[in-house]
């Protein structure tokens, strides 16, 4: 047989994506790869019925030259999270049909997101690449880690969409912003090193460790974040501005107008360590929560293949 596109493929879905309506783009890569015969030798696909299913199901998937995701970030970062408990030499390459609210992965690597026949056509055309991985205590992530308030919001945002709200991508992360601007705005006591610095001392409100530009729904944080340049793109506030600046701040950060502000200041790094002295500190990466109050990050260079 001759060589395809993706070779022998595992599909993930997430029929629960979006309220349900995943399920027709589930339907449509089932007919589209059925259809396309030379973009895949065979293909495989599995639906998730819980949380982590995706994680375990990847985990599984040496011997595939292929996984890929449908659904949110949620289940993207759950696939990512199983290969990369693969051996890299034996490792699937990823890709995706995106199908969310935030959308920040795809975002990052151009992929069209919500159609799946806009989504599917460009994966018919994409080229394989390599990216970074970052990896907070265990934890593999794609696009975004943070703590504090921005992570009290994205993970606000998750648990409204688990409660099925109506809010969708940038309303909903607007909305839970403003509550935790206007609840957490004296920020959280934390040390924090990057490389091999020197310990820094700060009260963050906000504390972005990126190896995308995004989060919440197209918020560009770090807008030079390139996920395949080998740093981490970090972002943490240096003054505690009163409500009113913050929100504005808050408002700039949708078009990475706050890179202007003199509160905020932009690093960047390979390896960070990261303390609070509140031990319930909100932490998320790619929108799901990890917990703890010490944290270890690092960049894994070059670990993960995706076509995009």
């Amino acid at each position: 047989m001759a060589a395809t596109l993706l070779g022998r493929t595992l599909v993930i879905a997430n029929p629960k994506a979006r309220s349900g309506l995943s399920v027709a783009a589930i339907d449509y890569t089932k007919s589209f790869l059925a259809t396309h015969v030379s973009l895949a030798e065979s293909c495989e696909f599995y639906m998730t019925t819980a949380a982590g299913d995706a994680t375990v199901r990847a985990a599984d998937a040496a011997g595939f030259d292929t996984v890929v995701a449908i659904g949110g970030d949620g289940i993207i970062h759950e696939v990512a999270n199983g290969l990369m408990k693969i051996d890299r030499a034996t490792r699937p390459a990823l890709a995706i049909v995106p199908f969310g609210s935030g959308n920040d992965i795809a975002r990052t690597l151009g992929v069209p997101f919500n159609n799946a026949e806009a989504s599917l056509s460009r994966l018919a055309a994409s080229s394989r690449r390599t990216i970074d991985v970052g990896c907070v205590n265990d934890e593999f992530f794609l696009e975004t880690l943070s703590f504090g308030i921005d992570a009290a919001i994205a993970l606000d945002t998750t648990d409204k969409r688990a409660a099925g709200t109506r809010e969708k991508g940038e309303q909903l992360y607007v909305t839970s912003g403003i509550k935790y601007m206007v609840s957490g705005s004296k920020g959280f006591a934390c040390a924090f090193s990057l490389d091999d610095g020197p310990v820094q001392h700060i009260r963050s409100l906000i504390f972005a460790i990126q190896n995308g530009p995004t989060y919440g729904g197209g918020f560009r944080i770090c807008p030079a974040a390139d996920p395949a340049d080998g740093m981490f793109d970090i972002c943490f506030n240096v003054k505690n501005p009163p409500i009113p600046i913050l929100l504005a701040l808050f408002g700039l950060a949708r078009f990475g107008k706050h890179a202007r502000s003199s509160a905020i200041t932009f690093k960047r790094a390979r390896h960070i360590e990261i303390e609070y002295e509140d031990a319930s500190i909100p932490c998320q990466a790619d929108g799901e929560k990890v917990e703890g109050c010490r944290f270890v990050v690092d960049l894994l260079l070059a670990a993960l293949d995706v076509f995009c």
